[in-house]
């Protein structure tokens, strides 16, 4: 005899032939985590055989072959009037009596167990879904707010007819599944008043690198629905799990999102289930989430993770009446949980062409599209993702056009400068420093950037063929000398995590400062003294935090958090801020805070700015976020570094400073370097090791200052070598000196990532560590690997 209607608290996920992934899932959770504290809407499942007899009772199955056996997926009309044709056929099917007396018992009592003003959602749940290699997430239909038993029927009856969606039927194509073998089952659940509250996604990794120990929510106002259908810009939050279970501070970001709309219950008179309306402004300026249920919703994730044994992608609903969170779905994550991250990638030009610009190549990879030539910042809508920015010259203000572009050309800079920098973290191809580049090629024309041929940098004419090869990183071998990373950028931390490395040997927080914040830290310490028309650019980039001053603090100990955790159990060297006076000028604010210096570069920066009156106390706000980071949320790998430390007076006050605001070196085992940048570093060693825990050699500093170069000139770049003798020859002195006292010695700088030789060198000299921009780690590790004679 037919079952036609099971119960949730009686299913499990051995029961998914019966009634589908998501059904079987729901089951799982009401039976095996309730008593864990995952609250999950009670409800009930139609069977696989149900439909089964639903469609052999109306002598479907032919007719749907029928219109499926000769069917061209990729023919979109085709496709199209088939699966019209398919579920009009079902939709004017009858059920059997068996199974319509059948549902309307099971819903009579779930509306008891709910009360007289509960309604019900009814999804849909197919047999071959929610597998760990194929989610069909959203191939079939859901119905929300439906009230009464003819319309609970009606909704199971759209459920039914949706297993032959257009895109159902495309995806099962192209995912191998026979039609004939995919049955579907309605649930039909308790609705939770989310409408009131929120809802949204979460995944128990990051869905971008795969990185396991976070867990990524997302959330907007209202039902589900605009998160799921990608209809709104939700609300984001990474929580660290480790923090979670040791029950620290966990959060790691926040993002606050758009949120304009949301999907509400209609009115009973209107016809309508659901309805979509503004969100007002107020309300989108605030998270949709408190910081305590996005905990509690982390906690649910780490239960669902455990119990089902794998990463997992699960929707939840916050009730607006009680406040209480549920759990609606859960089901495998299907994407990065089953990606090999342990390889190595080089790029290789199969193509040649007229060569219309040259400069210094940055990074070693290929990118070819359609030139977009700007003028300035205000023209970035010109850029779309793939397309090759050509420019004048580039600043941290650009980092969101550069995230999209397939490639990077500047006129001005060199290997060292912002455009260079961030092109590396972002792993886009970028030439600098080309002198014309604005003039020789022209906007609209193809073209292809090369840094795959050496030190030079070309520009051809064309979209040219090249291959991308892959080899597998395997087990790395153990080197004597620590291979870190440079990383400025805290978004791509996760990903960079599941390279090979030995930590983080160089974080930049002034790209933090610029790329998450952007405002003058003395325009927000001093917000009530600002013009009406400043704060309310302010107002604007504050939105969701506290005030002007928990704003910053809070952005900073996001950025520094999420570099510790995603590299725990590693040393992150974070180097407080090191912008210079024209860097500091052009964040917001900026201009009525910072001297207009002839030569910026060897200025206004560094000890000697954190220590002056003027901004020792924005200095004291990076020091509050780094023991925020530290002492309340336990990251105790991470170290701090000072920049451009240029006297022991400097050296003896920042230290000094650092312990008044609770950064005591040895204190909680924190350890405070400082960048040997400047030749008065490496001439009295001995003397500054007195107030530091070792040395991080910043070679492009060391290289400018003894050779007396502007690194950012395109002019002398030529002359630019870390690798010259008297360069060396300081280096030399700052790790001897650190070796004899038994201190830290790395070097962060960019030589060691551009020139094999040069990192040799270092490992010949025992130096500490070599910090290396990412995309050089895997194939500088094996060169030293085999220089060295180290099998792995």
């Amino acid at each position: 005899m037919i079952k036609h209607i099971i119960w949730f608290d009686k299913l499990g996920m051995d029961d998914v032939p019966l009634v589908g992934g998501k059904n079987a899932s729901l089951g799982e959770m009401v039976g095996g985590l309730k008593s864990k504290g995952v609250r999950v809407p009670f409800g009930f499942a139609t069977t696989a055989d149900a439909y089964r007899e639903f469609i052999t009772h109306n002598d479907l199955a032919a007719k749907i072959d029928h219109e499926l056996d000769e069917l061209d997926v990729d023919d979109i009309k085709a496709l199209q009037k088939a699966g019209a044709a398919i579920r009009a056929m079902i939709l004017a099917a009858s059920f059997p009596q068996a199974f319509e007396q059948e549902l309307a018992s099971a819903y009579e009592r779930l509306h008891e167990l709910g009360g007289p003003d509960s309604s019900v959602a009814v999804r849909s749940s197919a047999t071959a879904e929610d597998l760990p290699d194929a989610s069909f997430a959203g191939q079939q239909e859901s119905y929300l707010n439906v009230v009464g038993l003819e319309d609970v029927r009606l909704a199971v009856h759209e459920v039914f007819a949706s297993l032959y969606n257009d895109r159902a039927i495309a995806y099962r194509v192209h995912k191998g599944f026979d039609h004939k073998l995919v049955a579907l089952s309605a649930g039909v659940q308790h609705m939770v008043r989310s409408d009131l509250g929120a809802s949204g996604v979460m995944f128990t990794l990051d869905t971008e690198s795969g990185f396991r120990e976070a867990v990524f929510i997302t959330a907007a106002y209202g039902l589900g629905e605009t998160v799921v259908q990608g209809a709104v810009n939700p609300d984001e939050f990474y929580v660290f799990k480790p923090n979670l279970q040791a029950g620290r501070p966990a959060i790691l970001k926040r993002v606050l999102g758009e949120k304009a709309i949301k999907m509400i219950y209609a009115d009973k008179d209107s016809g309508d289930k659901v309805l979509t309306i503004d969100v007002p402004m107020e309300e989108r300026q605030r998270f949709s989430l408190s910081n305590e249920h996005v905990e509690e919703l982390a906690r649910y994730a780490l239960l669902i993770e455990d119990h089902y044994g794998r990463p997992m992608d699960i929707e939840w609903v916050l009730d607006g009446t009680d406040q209480k969170l549920y759990i609606v779905q859960a089901r495998p994550e299907t994407v990065e949980s089953r990606t090999d991250s342990a390889v190595s990638v080089t790029y290789k030009l199969k193509g040649s062409g007229d060569v219309l610009a040259t400069g210094r190549a940055i990074g070693q990879r290929i990118g070819a599209g359609t030139v977009r030539v700007l003028k300035n910042l205000e023209e970035m809508d010109k850029v779309k993702p793939g397309d090759i920015l050509v420019t004048d010259m580039t600043d941290p203000d650009w980092e969101p056009i550069m995230k999209r572009a397939g490639g990077i050309v500047t006129n001005r800079g060199g290997r060292t400068c912002h455009a260079a920098i961030i092109a590396r973290e972002l792993g886009v191809p970028a030439i600098v420093g080309c002198g014309d580049a604005t003039s020789t090629i022209a906007d609209g024309i193809e073209a292809t950037v090369s840094c795959a041929q050496g030190e030079e940098g070309r520009v051809y004419t064309g979209k040219l063929d090249f291959e991308i090869l892959h080899a597998d990183a395997g087990e790395m071998p153990k080197l004597p000398v620590k291979i870190m990373m440079n990383v400025g950028n805290p978004s791509r931390a996760f990903t960079f995590s599941q390279m090979p490395n030995e930590g983080i040997g160089l974080a930049r927080l002034e790209f933090m400062v610029s790329n998450t914040i952007g405002v003058h830290p003395r325009a927000l310490l001093e917000y009530d003294q600002q013009d009406d028309e400043l704060k309310r650019q302010i107002d604007a980039k504050i939105a969701g935090y506290d005030g002007p001053v928990s704003f910053y603090v809070e952005k900073l100990v996001e950025g520094i958090s999420t570099l510790a955790a995603a590299f725990a159990g590693k040393p992150v060297i974070v180097r407080l801020s090191d912008f210079k006076s024209n860097e500091y000028a052009n964040l917001l604010g900026g201009k009525d805070f910072e001297p207009d210096e002839e030569n910026p570069m060897i200025g206004f920066r560094g000890a000697s700015r954190y220590i002056a009156d003027s901004f020792r106390p924005c200095f004291e706000l990076e020091c509050r976020a780094v023991r925020r980071v530290r002492n309340e949320m336990g990251l105790t790998n991470l170290e701090i570094m000072i920049p451009f430390v240029r006297t022991l007076d400097e050296a003896r006050k920042v230290i000094e400073l650092l312990a008044q605001n609770g950064l005591k070196r040895g204190e909680n085992g924190l350890r405070v370097i400082m960048m040997c940048e400047i030749p008065s570093n490496a001439l009295l060693a001995n003397e500054f090791l007195e107030y530091f825990d070792g040395f991080s050699i910043g070679s492009n500093d060391l290289t400018q200052l003894t050779l007396g170069l502007d690194r950012d000139s395109a002019l002398v770049a030529s002359s630019f070598d870390e690798r010259n003798g008297a360069v060396k020859a300081l280096m030399v002195m700052a790790i001897e000196a650190c070796q004899k006292q038994g201190k830290y010695v790395g070097i962060c700088g960019q030589g060691p990532s551009d020139y094999p030789d040069l990192a040799e060198w270092l490992a010949d000299l025992d130096i500490s560590s070599l910090s290396l921009n990412p995309d050089t780690v895997t194939d500088t590790w094996l060169h030293l690997a085999k220089h060295l004679k180290i099998d792995a």
